[in-house]
């Protein structure tokens, strides 16, 4: 940032604390769940105006069902830094009565606040920085905050691997973990589905010519937790159970949904295979298995560490050292990774809560944490 230095940038940011908190209370104030398609566009409405402001040329793209995908390009010479998060949240409309936007102590509570508007305002001030404090050259930059990110990414994460290909780095801005570190690794997330078919028969006088689907599928499921390999990252968590009509009928179905978590891609096609390959142990009973790891394992690979070195020599230009660290659950960030695009994940500001009544972000970090963005996106185009 030619001719500003990097205090002078986290100064300016500081300065604007009151139109960041405007912006993150506005987002915040929007409710938008994932399914609730008319909350999310108007949302996204308010959201592709702040863009347009501060310099954005913004594209809405039709989720279809759900909300419309926000991408805005700012110029700039050379490929593209991609800034990636969603604003969809897990919160129904009329949460905001129940959790009202208040601070405390410092924290600034809501739903939806640090997964992940908060973020999504402090790239906009991080964009603002670079246009309004760099006398030369600014990055290109290309945002892109989509609608289903909670519920699967499956209308986005075909537009999420285009702009990543476009890209030379991928910078997520989902929340930082516990300390304000970034996130270098995230495991991939799958979910299977699996269906016992039995024989019916009465429970009492014809119990010999049923075969239990309950009974089978239980078995199933103590020898697939033996797939579970903690020390490596890999767990399977049978959570959803269901199965039998009455307690006097032998089931003839039963079914589970079996969530699934990987360190590593070669993790996910052993485990796959092995939900395959699972057989009956008695006669007249029949599996079926469905499903899979549709969310790649976010690794931390060379181009991974080479990325969050970068950023680490940025925040301790302003006075901070960036530490670093693993995330049980995915994000987009998974998809660009897996594309072998260089990806930083866990850029957004600190705070707690994510999915519960306690959400809130450190009023103080946000600032900060737009300086960081503007300085890191400025060190990463050198």
């Amino acid at each position: 940032m030619a001719a500003t230095s990097p205090f002078d940038v986290l100064s300016w940011c500081r300065d604007e604390s009151a139109w960041l908190r405007h912006l993150v209370e506005t987002l915040v104030t929007l409710e938008s769940p994932s399914h609730a398609k008319a909350a999310v566009d108007r949302c996204g409405a308010e959201l592709a105006a702040r863009i347009a402001s501060v310099g954005g040329q913004v594209t809405r793209v039709n989720g279809g069902a759900r909300g419309d995908h926000i991408r805005a390009d700012f110029e700039g010479p050379g490929a593209p830094i991609a800034l990636l998060g969603h604003f969809d949240t897990v919160w129904p409309v009329g949460q905001l009565a129940r959790m009202p936007l208040r601070e405390d102590d410092g924290r600034l509570y809501g739903p939806g606040i640090f997964d992940m508007k908060a973020g999504i305002a402090v790239s906009l001030l991080a964009m603002r920085a670079l246009r309004e404090r760099s006398e030369s050259n600014r990055p290109r930059v290309t945002m892109l905050w989509t609608t289903d990110e909670e519920i699967g990414s499956d209308t986005s994460r075909q537009l999420i691997e285009d702009v990543a290909r476009e890209s030379r780095a991928v910078l997520v801005i989902e929340p930082s973990l516990p300390g304000g570190g970034v996130k270098t690794s995230r495991k991939g997330v799958g979910s299977f589905e699996l269906v016992v078919h039995g024989i019916a028969a009465h429970a009492g006088l014809d119990p010999e010519k049923g075969a239990s689907a309950i009974h089978e599928l239980a078995r199933q499921i103590v020898a697939l937790d033996a797939l579970q390999d903690l020390d490596r990252g890999i767990t399977v968590n049978a959570g959803v159970v269901s199965g039998g009509t009455r307690t006097n009928v032998i089931a003839d179905s039963a079914r589970a949904s079996i969530d699934v978590r990987v360190k590593a891609m070669a993790d996910a096609a052993a485990l796959d295979a092995k939900f395959r390959a699972l057989q009956p142990t008695r006669h007249g009973l029949r599996l079926e298995v469905s499903g899979g790891v549709d969310r790649p394992p976010l690794e931390r690979t060379p181009a991974v560490i080479r990325l969050y070195e970068q950023a680490r020599t940025v925040a301790r230009s302003i006075g901070a050292d960036l530490s670093e660290g693993a995330a049980g659950g995915g994000s987009d960030g998974n998809f660009t990774a897996a594309l072998g695009v260089p990806t930083l994940d866990g850029l957004g500001p600190r705070g707690d809560g994510a999915h519960a009544v306690h959400e809130h972000v450190q009023l103080d970090d946000l600032p900060w944490r737009a300086a960081f963005l503007a300085l890191l996106l400025r060190h990463l185009d050198q």
